[in-house]
């Protein structure tokens, strides 16, 4: 990205947030610190109003904005394939609106980059699944966005039902589903509630105070498991590319030989290791711990007496 690019894109950058610091801009752009003191002087001369407060960061002065910039080809093919995957991650009433505003960019482009973005949609395709019934998505994130109350009917894993009054902190996607995050009113907690168990969604006038700077990320991170356990495994060489899509806790080091690829996997429990190990078969075997092959012989012996 040119200097000038970067400008532009700096000033896009303040327009989106009320106020950032020049560490957040750094680590966005993938730049000094130092750097980024350079465009914003740079900025400044060039006439553009930025504010800055110590301690808090930069903004641009209220009411500055920049005309409408046209969106390029290239962006026109990562909302095209923004779209696609939207459609296997979210309900039938959000993928109307994806499509919609990807109609308006479309609207805007010549009409050779039109041609060119149908020949590219016509050539990428993900997996037809069913969408799993649940929650409207848009209202969710209504409900964020404006700190506005929800009320649902929630089922849970036992198939209890009950009402609930919450307030939405945020939605995050894991384990193949949507979860919404919010303080319930009814437990006094902060709870986490799947999507797909959502019924009779209703979205209130009622606003309130966020209880907490939810970050989404942040409560992905605090959710995870320490994996502060660690087995050498072999892998036949067919396995070993499934075990680095698939094997969520990592792994630190791998080592070829003849027979397949030995992987240091960390893991948080010896049981779903095991678990996952054995739906590979005789594709992976356990060389260490011994702890790891006595839950794979435990398990394996379940299941043998499941079917005898």
């Amino acid at each position: 990205m040119n200097r000038i690019d970067r400008l532009l894109a700096l000033i896009l950058y303040l327009q989106s947030r009320r106020t950032c610091t020049a560490e957040a801009m750094a680590e966005h752009f993938g730049l000094s610190v130092r750097t980024i003191y350079r465009d914003i002087a740079a900025l400044g001369e060039a006439g553009v109003p930025i504010l800055a407060e110590a301690g808090i960061g930069y903004s641009l002065m209220k009411g500055y904005l920049l005309p409408p910039v046209n969106f390029s080809e290239q962006e026109a093919y990562a909302l095209s394939t923004g779209v696609m995957l939207a459609q296997r991650m979210t309900t039938h009433s959000y993928n109307e609106k994806m499509q919609s505003a990807l109609d308006k960019i479309k609207a805007v482009l010549p009409n050779e980059a039109k041609h060119r973005l149908e020949l590219l949609a016509k050539g990428m395709a993900t997996p037809q699944t069913e969408h799993p019934q649940q929650a409207d998505l848009s209202v969710l994130q209504q409900a964020i966005a404006r700190q506005q109350l929800l009320t649902f009917d929630y089922q849970n894993a036992s198939q209890t039902h009950s009402q609930r009054e919450v307030e939405a902190a945020g939605l995050v996607f894991y384990l193949g589903r949507w979860h919404l995050i919010a303080w319930c009113r009814l437990r006094q907690d902060f709870r986490d509630f799947r999507t797909d168990r959502i019924q009779n969604l209703q979205l209130h006038s009622e606003q309130f105070q966020a209880r907490s700077d939810f970050n989404a990320k942040d409560f992905l991170q605090s959710g995870t498991p320490p994996a502060q356990l660690t087995a050498q495994i072999l892998f036949a060489h067919t396995a070993a590319d499934r075990a680095r899509r698939e094997w969520w806790q990592g792994i630190t080091d791998e080592q070829q030989n003849a027979e397949g690829v030995v992987m240091t996997l960390n893991c948080s429990d010896w049981t779903s290791l095991a678990c996952w190990l054995l739906s590979l078969g005789t594709a992976a075997k356990v060389l260490a711990p011994e702890e790891l092959k006595q839950e794979i012989r435990r398990q394996s012996g379940a299941v043998l007496a499941l079917y005898s």
